[in-house]
């Protein structure tokens, strides 16, 4: 390798990582070391959720934000853009990206956090333009956008990374390697019980300053009949997918992933129940149908917009144990059914994956009986691993180790277009009211 070799092209030429080639450290040695590791990198979209990505972003070494592109100039973009330079990220800023594109000659990554619908759009304009990409979920609203995606990463050898952020957490790469897989704690797996649900006030519409507003002819140019739509583009048919999708592609991507595989059929129930000046269904009820190697998986989820409790968690259920995952820490947990003897869980708790809580729950101090069709509260060992970075921040970190040649991505295109297959059919189905099959070839580009 030419020791002399700059670093875009050092980084450029690292792309082979997307097919499942890494560098080793000699190699990365011989190219320059860690002078050549700095990534130049460009955020298109500057609201809520690419703030959560950028807070992310900052704490990750080598990164310099050059540009930063939004249509809503006057409050995101100039928010965003300040940040920045207070971090001394000197970057320009842009509401078209095709001007970004255009001027911007020494990008090597762009972060796309824009609403939906135009996901297709961007990530494949930034692909063509050389650019490695890591694209907000749900990576298209359509499956035609999300097919051509994948087309585009593969014509022009870039990376493609889906913000499924849950596939680089370190709590659930230990589920599901060591407890389902190594440790097999949870046996045959035959249910899975997800949720999120947000209450009332997490979901009224979105305000804006009103002395910021974008105005009328902008909105227009990039799709937006108005500023509240503008705003509240998730619940706009042709814009976003509704809860279902913008919360429920994030825990059904972990179904499909936990389970390697792709569901049979899907029967879902839903409608606009609540939020009458809405285009999309508020609470939906979904029911997968699997088929693994060891049986049929029967897997409910649901979104709710009227009421928290609960919150947001995935529980696959196995004959021998359930296992408990979620985002929030304190909801991480196995359960041993009480037929298993506590010895075989031994061997796990010396290698320090579980630890017991506590024993079997007593029954209540009130005198009352078990009926003889019940059975004891299975025991609860917590997992012992944890997470110290900000939810966004190790897909984030794997994208960018990738680019430079040290991972591979964790949630490439392909990925991401295989949720996409498995989510966008729920609303199909609540339209249809039936259940709706899916063929292998559904998931395959």
């Amino acid at each position: 390798m030419n020791a002399k070799i700059d670093r875009r092209s050092f980084l450029y030429s690292t792309a082979a990582a997307g097919a499942g080639l890494m560098l080793t450290p000699s190699a990365l040695a011989r190219s320059g070391g860690n002078k050549n590791d700095d990534i130049n990198v460009a955020l298109l979209g500057a609201g809520a959720q690419g703030q959560v990505l950028l807070d992310s972003c900052l704490k990750i070494p080598g990164l310099h934000f050059k540009a930063v592109c939004d249509i809503w100039t006057e409050w995101n973009q100039k928010r965003v853009s300040g940040q920045l330079k207070a971090y001394r990220h000197e970057n320009n800023t842009y509401e078209d990206y095709k001007e970004m594109l255009d001027k911007e000659k020494d990008l090597d990554a762009v972060i796309i956090a824009t609403p939906d619908f135009w996901h297709a759009e961007h990530a494949i304009a930034c692909l063509e333009a050389g650019l490695h990409v890591y694209c907000e979920k749900e990576m298209s609203n359509t499956l035609e956008g999300a097919r051509k995606m994948v087309e585009t990463a593969r014509k022009t050898g870039k990376l493609l990374q889906i913000g499924h952020q849950r596939r680089s957490n370190p709590r659930y790469i230990f589920s599901y390697e060591k407890i389902i897989k190594e440790a097999q704690m949870i046996g045959r797996i035959t249910t899975i019980n997800g949720q999120w649900n947000r209450s009332k006030r997490a979901c009224e519409d979105l305000g804006w300053p009103k002395k910021a507003e974008i105005d009328q002819a902008t909105l227009n140019k990039y799709g937006f009949e108005s500023m509240h739509q503008f705003k509240n583009w998730r619940w706009y048919k042709g814009l976003g997918g509704g809860p279902i999708v913008d919360l429920g592609s994030h825990q059904i991507d972990i179904y499909s992933w936990f389970l390697d595989a792709q569901p049979k059929s899907v029967l879902a129930s839903g409608g606009i129940d609540y939020w009458k000046n809405h285009e999309w269904y508020d609470n939906v009820m979904a029911l997968y149908e699997y088929e693994t190697e060891y049986g049929t998986v029967r897997a409910f989820y649901q979104t709710l917009t009227t009421n928290s409790a609960g919150g947001y968690f995935e529980t696959f259920m196995g004959d021998k144990g359930a296992l408990m995952t979620s985002e929030n820490a304190a909801r991480n947990a196995v359960y041993r059914e009480d037929w298993v003897p506590q010895e075989q869980w031994y061997e796990w708790e010396n290698k320090r994956y579980i630890k017991r809580e506590g024993g079997l729950a007593q029954p209540s101090s009130n005198k009352a009986v078990l009926d003889v069709r019940s059975t004891m509260p299975a025991a609860k060992y917590n997992l012992l691993i944890d997470m110290d970075k900000l939810f966004h921040q190790p897909h984030l970190e794997n994208f960018f180790d990738a680019i430079r040649g040290r991972a591979v991505l964790n949630c490439p295109a392909e990925i991401g277009y295989e949720t996409a297959v498995a989510v966008l059919k729920i609303n199909e189905a609540v339209e249809a009211g039936r259940k709706l099959e899916f063929k292998p070839e559904d998931f395959k580009v």
